[in-house]
């Protein structure tokens, strides 16, 4: 159960209305609902979201978010990503992968994001120049989106689990 309220359409301040019809075209979550205490915040909040790590390709986007919520342990984060990673090609298989941290299906770029992002999400301050074989497979702007998506999905990690939010809709075994 949530540990804040949330925020619901028929209660919600004229801002926050315009906020769920329009940019969330009348589905907001439980994060946005929770958000929603601070309109300036999810005002903010969502284009930013949606401008980190799209200079990725969605499947690697994906991979990316599932293995840090995983890392984690954020089951409202890794459901939503379980659910939209479907779109992007990934399997039961790849979710059960992840979760045990073996890479070696994915494609050498594939493992060399995911191991750094293990790495940045588990001891961010032991990374080194070692690490940065990053650049053999991602330009400097890629490098930085595989940077804030990480940080983007600890962020979220951190809010959605310990505010108690529960998943919109049924949830998928991995």
């Amino acid at each position: 159960m949530a540990r804040v309220g949330l925020i619901e359409r028929e209660s919600a301040s004229p801002e926050v209305r315009e906020i769920y019809d329009v940019a969330l075209r009348g589905k907001p979550g439980n994060i946005q609902k929770a958000l929603a205490h601070r309109p300036e915040m999810l005002k903010n909040f969502l284009p930013f979201y949606s401008s980190v790590g799209r200079s990725l390709d969605r499947r690697l986007y994906e991979l990316i978010y599932l293995r840090v919520s995983l890392i984690n342990g954020c089951h409202y984060c890794t459901q939503h990503h379980v659910a939209s990673s479907k779109r992007a090609g990934l399997t039961a298989e790849d979710w059960t992968v992840l979760r045990a941290g073996n890479y070696s299906r994915y494609t050498d770029k594939e493992r060399a994001a995911l191991t750094y992002i293990e790495k940045l999400t588990r001891a961010p301050h032991e990374i080194t120049e070692d690490d940065f074989e990053l650049k053999k497979h991602f330009s400097d702007p890629e490098i930085v989106d595989i940077h804030m998506l990480a940080g983007l999905a600890n962020l979220t990690n951190r809010v959605t689990d310990p505010l108690g939010l529960e998943l919109e809709f049924p949830e998928e075994t991995i």
